[in-house]
C-alpha cells in the first residue's frame, strides 16, 4: 500500500503503476441535497425547520442517524462487487466549524468521514474528499448550501481564509492515510473574476503542502468545473495535482434539444463538449479526471408509459460518453451512488417509511419544479414564462447574459431565483412538520429508509458501470 500520485497524465502507485480510478459520488450524504434526499431549499434550512418542529435532541437524531444508514458495509461491499475502486466523499464545512463560532474545530466532524473512509478502505475502495459546500457559497446554486444565488465565498476574504484553515485541519488529520486518493479542496467554484478561484488554489495548495506532502490535490475548473482558460502556467507552481472537469451531457435531462439516438451529430456534440473542458490540460501534458457525470432517470410516477423509452435514450447517452472515456483512460466517479429514484445506482423502495410519508410531498415538489436539478417545468413553466418575457422586453439583450452565463441561461436565473430559492423557502416547515409527533423510534425507521436493505438496485445502470470500469484503450 502506498500513496497514489499524479505524474504527468496518470494517477500511479509507487511503482508507477497506473492506476485508472472508477467510481462515483457519495452525493446528499455530508452534503445533501434537495433532489437526492426529498426536501426542499438548502440542507441548513431543513436542519432549521426539523429542529423547530421537534427540537434540537430528536432532530439531531434524525440527522445523525441518517449519515449514519446513508452508508454502511453493505454499501461497501455492494459497490466493490461492482469492480468499482473510489467513492469520491462530498462534505459540508457545517460539520466541522460553525458560522457563529469560526475557526473551532468541531471533532465530532471526523465521526461518519473517518468511518466511511475506513469502511470503503476494508473493502479496496480509495476515497476523494471534496468539499462541496464552503463558507458562504463557492457557487451560485443550491449545493452550495448558502441559500442565495450569489457566490458570496468570492466576495470576503475571510470565508477564504475559513476553508483553507479547514483544509489545514483535513491534512493534519488525514495525512498518514493512504486509502485516501486525494483531496478536492473546492467543489465546482462560480468565481465571476476567473482569477480569485486561482489565487485562492494557490494559497490552499500551499496551505496543505506545508501539512502534507503526499496526497494528491485535485483542483475542479471554474464555473462549475468547466472551465480551465483562465489557468495559464500556474500548474508550474503545484506538484501532484490533477484537473476535474464534470462532463454532464445536455442529451442526458429532461430539458434536452432532442431525443438522443446516438446520431453522428449527437455524438460528435458529446465529445466536443467534454474536449473542450479539458483542452487546457491536454494542451500542457496535464492529468484529468472526470469528478462528475452522467444522466438522471426517468421516474414511472411521473413520466408514466415513456419511462422505459426514456431511461433507454438516458443509457445510450452514458455509454457513448463511456466509450469516449476509455478511449482516454479516463479517471471518472459518476453522479450519483444512491438517492430517492432520479439518478442514483441504488435508490430508496417506495415502501419505505420516508418514501411513504413523503409520498405527496414529493409529487407537489416534483409539479411546481422546485428543485433545479433535471427539473420538468411543463406544470408551472406558464407562471414564470411572464417574467422572462417582461425581463426581454425591458432589458437590453446585451444585459440578459449575467455570469454564469452561458451555463445558466435567461430562463436558469429566472428559474433559480423564483423556483428554486423563492418557492422552496414557503415549502421547508411543510417538510418538517412530517415529522410532529413522531417518536425517536419512528424518527429512527424514518432515517433507516436510506439503509442498504431498504433500497433497490438500478441494474441496467450498474451492470454498464461494471462492464466499463476496466475498459480502456490499450487492454
Amino acid at each position: 500500500m502506498s500513496f497514489l500520485k499524479v505524474s504527468g497524465t496518470k494517477v500511479v502507485d509507487k511503482d508507477g503503476k497506473e492506476i485508472i480510478l472508477r467510481g462515483a459520488g457519495l452525493g446528499g450524504w455530508m452534503n445533501m441535497e434537495n433532489f437526492i434526499s426529498g426536501y426542499p431549499g438548502c440542507e441548513f434550512q431543513i436542519r432549521d425547520g426539523l429542529a423547530e418542529v421537534v427540537g434540537p435532541q430528536k432532530s439531531e437524531l434524525f440527522f445523525d442517524k441518517f449519515l449514519e444508514y446513508f452508508f454502511q458495509d453493505a454499501d461497501a461491499a455492494y459497490f466493490k462487487s461492482l469492480g468499482l475502486n473510489c467513492i469520491r466523499l462530498p462534505f459540508n464545512y457545517r460539520h466541522f466549524e460553525d458560522d457563529l463560532n469560526p475557526r473551532v474545530l468541531k471533532p465530532e466532524g471526523f465521526k461518519h468521514l473517518d468511518r466511511v473512509i475506513d469502511l470503503c478502505a476494508k473493502h479496496g475502495i480509495y476515497t476523494i474528499l471534496d468539499l462541496h459546500t464552503a463558507p458562504g457559497g463557492q457557487n451560485t446554486d443550491w449545493h452550495a448550501d448558502a441559500g442565495t444565488h450569489i457566490a458570496n465565498f468570492w466576495l470576503h476574504k475571510d470565508f477564504q481564509d475559513r476553508a483553507v484553515w479547514l483544509w489545514e485541519e483535513l491534512a493534519k488529520h488525514y495525512a498518514q492515510n493512504e486509502w485516501i486518493a486525494g483531496y478536492n479542496p473546492l467543489n465546482e467554484p462560480t468565481d465571476p473574476t476567473h482569477t480569485r478561484v486561482i489565487a485562492f488554489y494557490d494559497r490552499v495548495y500551499s496551505a496543505i503542502r506545508a501539512i502534507d506532502s503526499d496526497h494528491a490535490i485535485y483542483f475542479d475548473g471554474n464555473t462549475f468545473a468547466s472551465d480551465f482558460s483562465h489557468f495559464g502556467e500556474i500548474y508550474k507552481k503545484w506538484d501532484n495535482v490533477a484537473y476535474a472537469i464534470h462532463d454532464y451531457s445536455v442529451f442526458g435531462f429532461p430539458a434536452a434539444p432532442e431525443p438522443y439516438t446516438s446520431t453522428d451529430v449527437q455524438q460528435r456534440r458529446l465529445r466536443r463538449s467534454y474536449e473542450k473542458k479539458r483542452e487546457w490540460m491536454d494542451s500542457h501534458g496535464l492529468c484529468v479526471w472526470n469528478g462528475e457525470w452522467g444522466p438522471v432517470y426517468a421516474r414511472t410516477e411521473y413520466e408514466g408509459d415513456k419511462t422505459d423509452e426514456i431511461n433507454e435514450q438516458r443509457l445510450k447517452v452514458l455509454k457513448d460518453q463511456l466509450s469516449i472515456y476509455n478511449k482516454d483512460r479516463l479517471s471518472w466517479s459518476i453522479w450519483l451512488y444512491k438517492d430517492i429514484g432520479f439518478q442514483g445506482m441504488v435508490h430508496v423502495s417506495h415502501s419505505t417509511p420516508y418514501m411513504t410519508l413523503f409520498k405527496d410531498f414529493l409529487a407537489k415538489k416534483h409539479r411546481l419544479a422546485v428543485d433545479a436539478w433535471g427539473a420538468d417545468v411543463s406544470q408551472v413553466q406558464h407562471v414564470y414564462q411572464p417574467l422572462i418575457d417582461l425581463i426581454q422586453k425591458e432589458v437590453p439583450e446585451k444585459y440578459q447574459n449575467l455570469y454564469p452565463h452561458p451555463v445558466w441561461k435567461l430562463s436558469d436565473r429566472v428559474g433559480r431565483l423564483a423556483r428554486n430559492i423563492l418557492v422552496s423557502e414557503f415549502l421547508v416547515k411543510e417538510w418538517a412538520e412530517h415529522f410532529r409527533g413522531k417518536s425517536e423510534d419512528e424518527i429512527d425507521a424514518i432515517a433507516k429508509s436510506f439503509a442498504f436493505e431498504n433500497c433497490l438496485h438500478r441494474d441496467s445502470l450498474n451492470k454498464i458501470l461494471t462492464d466499463n470500469a476496466t475498459l480502456v484503450a490499450g487492454q
